[in-house]
């Protein structure tokens, strides 16, 4: 069974602009044309349904930062061809569209050893090395020595790739990679509490 793009925002409860963010970022399987019209098989919406929410209590820090992102879009930057995500990039293409410039507490980020990157709500790829960084003169901040840990090329399955060299950047990638992680911020950076309190 196929459903357009709305009902498949409609089952999953998202706005229809949130939904066609995956599908332009290459995320999704099984895409067909009808007309002018996207049509999603019934099956990667269930799947998508039934992604397991990131599970943070398992991460050291008390909060972390969480990088929302957009479909990756072509810029003119000199250090950087594409700005954002998409599946298709490479991943020497894809850490330097997610490395930077962020207004951010830089401390907090690095305080959290994990930047988890989210797309309409997934985690779809996962930075490490953020311990040293530096700020420009709009007191945006940028983490030069950032690594890709892992990211995500099937969110239906899904389909991961781990680039991490450290078993503990692969663990944390395999923890996160795929997961629902839903966040709020006026800005690219959001700050999550990884442990509930009990009150």
């Amino acid at each position: 069974m196929l459903l357009t793009t709305g009902q498949a925002a409609e089952e999953l409860g998202c706005a229809i602009t949130t939904f066609r963010r995956l599908i332009s970022a290459g995320l999704l399987p099984g895409l067909s044309q009808r007309g002018v019209r996207v049509m999603v098989p019934l099956e990667v919406v269930q799947a998508l349904q039934t992604r397991r929410q990131a599970p943070l209590e398992q991460l050291p820090a008390g909060e972390i930062a969480v990088l929302r992102v957009d479909v990756a879009r072509r810029t003119e930057e000199a250090e950087r061809s594409w700005l954002g995500f998409a599946a298709a990039l490479g991943p020497d293409d894809l850490l330097k569209a997610l490395r930077g410039w962020w207004r951010c507490d830089a401390a907090s980020v690095a305080a959290g050893g994990v930047l988890p990157v989210t797309l309409a709500g997934y985690v779809v790829a996962v930075l490490t090395g953020l311990e040293r960084w530096e700020k420009n003169t709009e007191s945006r901040h940028a983490f030069p020595d950032a690594r890709l840990a892992g990211y995500v090329t099937d969110l239906a399955t899904p389909q991961i790739t781990i680039t991490a060299e450290s078993q503990a950047d692969r663990r944390v990638a395999e923890l996160l990679l795929g997961t629902r992680l839903a966040s709020h911020s006026g800005g690219a950076v959001a700050y999550v509490p990884t442990h509930t309190t009990a009150g």
